[in-house]
């Protein structure tokens, strides 16, 4: 496959007009207050239990959290076996689009380099690859399958907003987790993790406090609106053929967009960042990744770009390249 965007040179300066709407910070302030006064008023609180598994040279644990409107969201929680009584730093992890968290003990490679890993069930999500268990309770209007318009008509009630609202409350959870050091927890995933990394960075930051590193690799969910006009495939595609119906829709979908676009999420973030990107990638273009890290707030970030690769990205190697960028940053 040929390069799918723009020339690297004009990637590396691509700064799209975005629009941002006048209550953004006071949207999702309100959102994440909502979340954690639901959780208080239910007695809502995370639960840790042992995970049936056959590894036994690590720790799995089954961890229920509340999330979006004190809802359970599941997550695993791996580390290393025997770990001593000094806390651990964590990397929280967020899935692609249709993914679940899967097995225990399928991903172990974060718990192997040291840390304790956390990985979140998606809601709704985990029947397309990684079976899921996490349900979303809430419904939405009419919208194309998938996830990219549910909830479309209001940024209330669309589907991000509850999974970013997740995203924060497990980031919560975490630094209340046995065995971890709050005060070194960095945020990591792919594609529609990516995105949702991004979102949650910028949250966490705003409401929680500082994050080691941001890590999004060929992050989803940025510049929705150009997105939508340049990608080939789907998820964007789900929009197109959205606004092929819903004709007189089109500035409602890009209003609720904006409070869910990592564009402006990347602008809130100050913490160290190395973000990931493909050149081939036909499911997420490289300038919507592009966008995000151009708007980053951090003065201390990095790219790394893969020139002949889709949407399957840096794999391994960008993973060495994220565990020694989470070194040099203890």
């Amino acid at each position: 496959m040929p390069l799918t965007d723009l020339p690297l040179d004009e990637l590396r300066t691509h700064r799209p007009e975005v629009r941002c709407p006048d209550d953004f910070d006071a949207f999702w302030a309100d959102t994440i207050a909502s979340a954690r006064a639901a959780a208080e008023r239910a007695g809502a609180v995370p639960v840790l239990t042992p995970a049936v598994t056959p590894v036994t040279a690590l720790t799995v644990e089954d961890l229920v959290f509340p999330g979006f409107a004190a809802d359970p969201v599941r997550a695993w929680v791996t580390r290393p076996a025997g770990a001593g009584d000094e806390p651990l730093p964590a990397v929280v992890e967020f899935l692609g689009y249709n993914g679940g968290r899967a097995l225990p003990g399928e991903r172990v490679a974060w718990a192997l380099a040291g840390y304790v890993h956390v990985v979140m069930d998606t809601r709704g999500q985990g029947s397309g690859w990684g079976g899921g268990e996490t349900p979303d309770p809430h419904g939405s209007g009419p919208h194309i399958g998938g996830w990219m318009t549910r909830g479309i008509e209001d940024p209330a009630d669309h589907y991000y907003r509850r999974v970013y609202t997740d995203a924060v409350r497990l980031v919560d959870a975490v630094r209340t987790l046995p065995g971890v050091d709050p005060a070194r927890i960095a945020l990591t995933g792919g594609s529609q993790g990516g995105g949702t990394t991004i979102a949650a960075a910028a949250l966490v930051e705003a409401h929680v406090g500082p994050v080691t590193a941001v890590m999004p690799d060929v992050a989803f969910l940025c510049d929705w609106e150009h997105g939508a006009l340049v990608a080939t495939s789907d998820p964007y595609q789900e929009l197109v053929r959205y606004l092929a119906v819903h004709r007189d829709a089109a500035e409602t979908v890009w209003t609720t967009a904006s409070y869910l676009d990592g564009v402006n999420f990347a602008a809130r973030i100050t913490a160290p960042a190395l973000f990931s990107v493909a050149l081939m990638d036909d499911v997420v273009p490289p300038r919507t990744t592009f966008a995000a890290y151009n708007a980053l707030a951090s003065t201390d970030k990095h790219i790394e770009v893969y020139p002949y690769n889709g949407h399957e990205g840096g794999g391994f190697r960008q993973w060495e390249r994220q565990a020694a960028f989470l070194a040099a940053r203890p």
